[in-house]
């Protein structure tokens, strides 16, 4: 791992570990010797990260240098605590972790009122009944769809009969009770919903549909939206 990598490491850990973390725990977090941990607290200092504690009691992430100022209205801070939430609550493995995250590094760089707002805010997220898990690893299927290379993959129907599918991936949306991809089907040669519990032995290939994603998708919204108006 080379030493950017660990100092970015580090950082994240401070903004996910409870504070204050002892140089054990994270060096436990990030795979190295407390030794690397101290030198590193005093790298980061120097890059002008304020980390309050030393060794024997623990280190706090004070004010993050990695991150520019922000500001929002109290409705903005529920909004993301909301919108966060509920991704951690419905997201993808990736995702769910994506969304702490950003929660930990908002926290750690907003004023103390603000920061304190968000922590206790009035509004949050919280789902029951958790969707079914995605039958395929989702951020490679995310990535495809950015990168506009058509995939293929095994698609099981309501009944469980299989059929093998290609498809250029379009956009990832949570429906009602679970996780679909929208795309145009090669095998039926029109526009599709599928849901990513029932897709398995995902393979990214190397035809590209590029530049089409943002007027195909637009098109299957179209349609949606005229068969939902109907």
């Amino acid at each position: 791992m080379s030493r950017t990598d660990r100092l970015f490491q580090l950082m994240q850990a401070l903004r996910d570990l409870p504070s204050p973390a002892t140089a054990h725990i994270l060096a436990q977090e990030t795979g190295v010797s407390e030794r690397t941990i101290y030198r590193d607290i005093d790298s980061l200092r120097a890059l002008g990260a304020v980390i309050d504690g030393e060794a024997g009691f623990g280190f706090t992430l004070v004010e993050d240098a990695t991150l520019p100022p922000l500001g929002f209205l109290p409705e903005e801070i529920e909004a993301l605590v909301v919108g966060l939430n509920e991704v951690r609550e419905v997201g993808d493995p990736a995702l769910a972790a994506a969304a702490r995250s950003a929660l930990n590094k908002l926290k750690s760089r907003l004023p103390e009122g603000q920061s304190h707002r968000l922590q206790h805010a009035v509004l949050s997220a919280r789902r029951f009944e958790k969707p079914p898990a995605p039958g395929i690893d989702a951020s490679v299927l995310r990535q495809a769809a950015w990168e506009e290379r058509t995939v293929g993959f095994d698609y099981a129907d309501a009944q469980g009969a299989y059929t093998t599918r290609t498809a250029d991936p379009l956009s990832i949306v949570f429906m009602k009770t679970a996780h679909c991809l929208l795309a145009f089907c090669h095998l039926r040669n029109d526009f599709r919903a599928f849901r990513l519990d029932r897709m398995s032995n995902l393979l990214v290939t190397e035809r590209s549909f590029r530049p089409n994603r943002i007027p195909m998708l637009r098109e299957f919204k179209q349609r949606l939206h005229t068969e939902n108006t109907r």
